[in-house]
């Protein structure tokens, strides 16, 4: 290194090249720094992080801004992504535990502030998944941070909080509900200091007394229940941690609201849990706010006062906030004991909709988690949700829940099969032809196996009970109606299609505004939508199986969430006769811009008239061939080809439609079947692979430890659909799988009708009939695909409405999934 360095001096026993560390260097003497193929060593991505822009003037380009931390196996090196490449996150092409080429570079000083600048990532190219620099890596957080000569001082470069320096935090990466970073306190002891409870008031004395002149007295309370993080900061706000919470306080007197305000939240909202007490001073009441979500607390026998809420603030006037150690509590204080409303899975259909119950079950499924957009005003934000099927032993079906994050994100990630679920607060709902789900409300609480010690419920009869019930099965009995991730909807659509509903619910799109929502579908964002026209071709898809992988136990891989579950089973092309070939999603070269180009090409991009399909069948086998190849890089291999592929006898396609294909203006497709579209068995040997590879993309990556072989796929077999427009304009491609065994998930709630098992009834009902008990005899007793397509020529010129499900699987794989396939007798123009 020459005396004049840019970069931090070298630390003891860093001795290897680093590619951070020249090109650090060579920014010293240039502002902007363009690396040609060869020069661009290869840098893993170990953090990426999320936080609310900066306003600036003119075109805002995003909402968000994104700190990416990569390492090049020598250093560590935090650097500011600019934000003309943040859709590569928006699709998770640029991800945690993945590889990147930094093609163009600059360092950008902070104008307004001493000793503060950063790396800004301006081009970049996505390379292999499996990560190559991090199999070098034992310890990722023992590499050195690179800083700057000069900026070694700087708290910002040091801590966890983003390089601009006007945020003081970060967000969860993937919803604004989750506490992400190290200013969320947690574990903190109570106090132990001696209370005058002498002079305490009560809530019932606030209520009466908040429109005269008071002083506030200390207030001794119970947390009675407790809500999600409400995070409203956007631009112009001029406060640091703009975060919100509500809880609900009691005393001998009753009930009240509390809310908990900005940076009292990172300090507090962790340690103020269900049965916390609390000793209050310097409060200030408020008049409530009407129009929020309020839990319903019916059950707990106790006057509710709803005009007033107790407001702690950080300042103006600083509330002081004192937890009370458990064990300094005295009876004499009449604080209420926490009261809840279990209700056994028997009884769920006696309740009224929208009403309030808690529940305890043992998870038999967990679904992938996804984001679904949020309608309010300001900075876009997603909510993230799971569904999740538990039983309690009193019924045959099991609670059917929608969960939502609730700010308990450790938890929320870590439901899965054969865990003692806890869910407080979920609201009941009614659908026509469905069995009752449960949604979690604003107030909704979660406790998995792990996290039950010290809940108030424990001591709860109902709980009790339902231990006892767990004791008397066998955990291999129950293992095998298990099942992880991959396509789930609930509840089903209505049997009747009508305006009002494509209006309020699930809109009835055009052809062409189905091109718009695929692109901008962000990842694992899920949509519901409706359109109508024709079905032209069919073509069953047998299911590759995935082979026992060799030498791969107790292997390190990094970031093997997405690496080993990333394929595609099939690529149908758009003839019934073509050869289907494996392919996998083609981010592993992409640029700032070639990786949308790319995604927006795989939607559409397939022109009917064109001449070029030998020369397209050529590129697909050569992109099978180099997926096939990274894939076995973690020892995992899929069927390359679809044994049937060949066979007309498995197809169908309209009379019309050689002569409509050459008509078509656009064919928007989304290849085959997608590995992340099927559910699995679970098995505690891969729990935590199962975990990872149904959860969302992690902020920061871990090494991940492979026993064995992911277990095999439920799906035999899927159809692959081509949908013609109304106007015969678009075309889209689109998966349909049916439901064969009463064991699927997808079973749980579905209508029992008889139907006859052609191909247009099994696209309506979305099973086959009748439903096996198990999977292994589905074979001997419903129709084969041959008999189901046999009958699909009553498809021929049918107008028809088919309900999609759109789902953005990371990169350019975008999933298109037939919910229910409407004929015109079944729609209703009112």
């Amino acid at each position: 290194m020459e005396d004049n360095s840019s970069s931090s001096s070298v630390v003891s026993g860093v001795t290897q090249a680093s590619f951070l560390q020249k090109t650090l260097e060579r920014l010293s003497s240039t502002q902007n720094l363009k690396l040609k193929t060869e020069e661009a060593g290869p840098v893993a991505v170990i953090a990426l992080q999320r936080y609310l822009s900066e306003q600036t003037e003119g075109q805002q380009l995003d909402s968000y801004s994104y700190d990416v931390t990569v390492t090049d196996g020598v250093w560590r090196a935090k650097c500011f992504l600019h934000p003309s490449l943040n859709h590569l996150v928006h699709s998770n092409s640029l991800k945690t535990g993945s590889d990147i080429r930094i093609t163009q570079c600059s360092f950008v000083y902070n104008e307004r502030r001493l000793g503060h600048g950063y790396i800004c990532i301006e081009q970049l190219r996505c390379a292999a998944k499996i990560s190559a620099v991090l199999a070098r890596v034992n310890t990722v957080s023992s590499l050195p941070m690179l800083v700057k000569q000069g900026m070694e001082r700087s708290v910002v470069l040091q801590s966890d909080v983003p390089l601009q320096v006007s945020r003081k935090h970060y967000l969860s990466l993937w919803n604004n509900d989750d506490p992400e970073g190290d200013i969320w306190m947690s574990g903190s002891p109570s106090a132990d200091t001696v209370l005058d409870v002498s002079k305490v008031t009560l809530l019932s004395t606030l209520d009466s007394s908040f429109k005269n002149t008071w002083k506030p007295l200390p207030l001794l309370v119970k947390i009675i229940h407790k809500s999600r993080l409400r995070y409203y900061g956007k631009f112009g706000l001029k406060i640091d941690y703009p975060y919100q919470a509500y809880f609900e306080v009691a005393d001998q007197s009753g009930t009240m609201s509390l809310v908990l305000w900005n940076e009292l939240c990172p300090e507090f909202y962790q340690r103020l849990n269900v049965g916390t007490v609390l000793y209050l001073q310097n409060y200030t009441l408020k008049q409530s706010y009407s129009n929020r979500s309020r839990p319903q607390m019916d059950h707990h026998r106790m006057k509710t006062f709803n005009s007033v809420e107790i407001c702690l603030n950080p300042r103006n006037p600083a509330s002081v906030i004192t937890v009370v150690s458990p064990k300094s509590i005295l009876p004499q204080w009449g604080l209420p004991d926490i009261s809840y409303q279990f209700t056994a899975r028997s009884e769920l259909e006696k309740l009224a909709n929208n009403s309030a119950c808690d529940i305890i079950g043992l998870v038999t499924f967990v679904g992938r988690v996804e984001r679904v957009k949020s309608k309010g005003k300001g900075p876009e934000k997603f909510w993230t949700y799971r569904w999740v099927h538990a039983v309690d032993g009193t019924s045959d079906h099991p609670f059917i829940l929608e969960l939502f994050s609730t700010s308990q994100a450790e938890i929320f990630s870590h439901i899965c099969p054969m865990t003692y679920l806890v869910c407080t607060q979920m609201r009941v709902c009614h659908v026509e032809g469905s069995l009752p789900y449960l949604t979690s409300s604003c107030e909704t609480e979660t406790f998995i196996t792990g996290y039950h010690k010290g809940q108030p419920y424990v001591n709860d009869p109902r709980v009790k009970s339902f231990i006892q019930w767990t004791k008397t099965l066998k955990d291999n009995v129950v293992l095998q109606k298990t099942a992880v991730g991959g396509y789930y909807r609930y509840p089903r659509p209505p049997a009747m299609f009508t305006q009002s509903m494509a209006d309020a619910q699930v809109p009835l799109v055009a052809a062409a505004d189905l091109k718009r929502e695929l692109e901008t579908l962000q990842y694992r964002e899920h949509k519901k939508l409706a359109i109508q026209g024709q079905i032209a071709v069919v073509q069953y898809m047998e299911t590759p199986k995935t082979p026992e992988p060799q030498g791969l136990k107790d292997k390190e891989v990094p970031s093997a969430s997405t690496d080993v579950c990333d394929q595609t089973v099939t690529y149908p092309s758009h003839s019934s006769t073509a050869k289907q070939t494996l392919v996998e999603s083609s981010t592993s070269h992409c640029t700032d811009s070639s990786s949308e180009s790319r995604r927006k090409r795989r939607i559409q991009m397939r022109n009917a008239g064109r001449k070029n399909t030998d020369e397209g069948e050529e590129q697909a086998e050569e992109e099978s061939n180099s997926a096939f190849e990274e894939v076995q890089q973690v020892g995992l291999s899929l069927e390359g080809e679809n044994p049937h592929s060949d066979s007309n006898d498995l197809s169908w396609e309209s009379s019309s439609w050689a002569k409509q294909q050459q008509e078509v203006s656009e064919h928007l497709c989304q290849g085959g079947l997608w590995q992340d579209s099927i559910c699995r068995r679970f098995t505690l040997d891969e729990k935590n692979v199962l975990l990872q590879w149904s959860n969302l993309q992690p902020t920061r990556w871990t090494p991940l430890r492979i026993a064995d072989a992911l277990s095999p796929v439920l799906c035999p077999g899927y159809y692959h659909v081509t949908i013609l427009g109304i106007n015969k304009q678009i075309a889209v491609d689109a998966v349909y799988i049916p439901v064969v065994s009463s064991s699927e998930p997808q079973a749980v709630g579905l209508p029992r009708d008889q139907h006859g098992n052609t191909m247009l009834s099994c696209l309506s009902s979305g099973f086959l009939c009748p439903l096996s008990n198990t999977a292994n005899n589905s074979e001997e007793t419903l129709p084969s695909p041959e008999e189901i397509l046999a009958t699909a020529s009553e498809l021929e010129d049918t107008h028809v409405v088919c309900i999609l499900d759109l789902c953005h699987l990371g990169g350019d794989k975008v999933e298109v999934m037939i919910s229910k396939v409407y004929r015109l007798t079944e729609v209703s123009l009112d």
